[in-house]
């Protein structure tokens, strides 16, 4: 079992060091076609394309160097699935989905994120690092626990504008999934956005470039550990509807509806429309 440095380690030097690798593989691999090579289906159940299994052994290497140095963790990722760093009884987890916003990858579409969350259970309260890097802005989003959440060098704050639900996400947005809810915001908010990456999308809650976001389809934890640390720690308030933060698993079995505002009342708002999107499915 590690010492409980795990949580000192380096992260932010570590991330940083995944992004410059996985940059050089986009700039390598640049073209729709060159992107759509698929590799069978990755443990989160989503069908896996070579550069997903590329940008994920970039991650994997950074963790081996952890492991060398000592430390015992156990890795839950979208295409290994769960990999035991040790004998499998530290409770420490990194949660990473190595290119949050898949579609967009292979499709060159700008906006696709490394997230990497740093938790000391098995639970989104325990999450104590978060990061996620948008490609596509170049943009660096990172979180400690009780230390609040930064873009790149400066503080960042979950205030926006103050003219109500101006601006809200929806994610996962399959039409079929999606409209109940859309008819639900009717009169309730001026304008929808759909970015195709949760983790960006939470972290612009964090900033206050929208004031809430919802999601249409269940989610993983690999799609939120690392975001929903950002936007808490901004001060955005951020709700996995029928659980606790306590309750919800980093288990990448687990699916779960996430809601997240800048205030109580955009929240609440929200958790109302949230209600008519596709039920989460029960844990398998």
């Amino acid at each position: 079992m590690s010492d409980g440095n795990l949580l000192r380690a380096d992260w932010l030097g570590a991330c940083r060091r995944m992004v410059e690798a996985q940059r050089e593989l986009f700039a390598r691999d640049r073209t729709i076609a060159e992107r759509t090579v698929h590799e069978g289906r990755g443990e989160g159940g989503d069908e896996a394309l070579a550069i997903d299994r590329r940008a994920e052994d970039i991650v994997f290497a950074e963790l081996d160097a952890l492991h060398a140095a000592g430390h015992e963790f156990t890795a839950i990722s979208e295409e290994r699935g769960q990999v035991e760093f040790g004998d499998g009884s530290d409770p420490h987890r990194i949660v990473i989905d190595p290119i949050d916003g898949s579609l967009n990858a292979r499709r060159t579409i700008p906006s696709f994120a490394l997230s990497l969350a740093v938790a000391r259970g098995e639970t989104m309260e325990d999450v104590e690092f978060g990061y996620v890097y948008d490609f596509g802005a170049h943009e660096e989003f990172s979180a400690r626990r009780g230390e609040g959440a930064r873009l790149r060098d400066e503080p960042l704050r979950a205030i926006g504008p103050g003219l109500g639900l101006e601006v809200v996400g929806i994610e996962a947005a399959k039409p079929e999934r999606i409209i109940g809810m859309l008819e639900q915001l009717e009169g309730r908010a001026q304008r929808i956005r759909a970015l195709g990456s949760i983790a960006i999308m939470l972290c612009w809650v964090a900033g206050g470039r929208l004031d809430g976001m919802l999601t249409g389809r269940a989610c993983r934890s690999v799609d939120v550990a690392a975001a929903q640390l950002v936007a808490r720690e901004a001060g955005a308030l951020v709700d996995f509807p029928g659980f606790e933060l306590n309750e919800t698993s980093l288990s990448l079995g687990e699916r779960y509806h996430v809601t997240a505002g800048t205030d109580s009342e955009k929240l609440e708002t929200l958790r109302e429309v949230q209600a008519f999107a596709d039920p989460a499915p029960q844990p398998s």
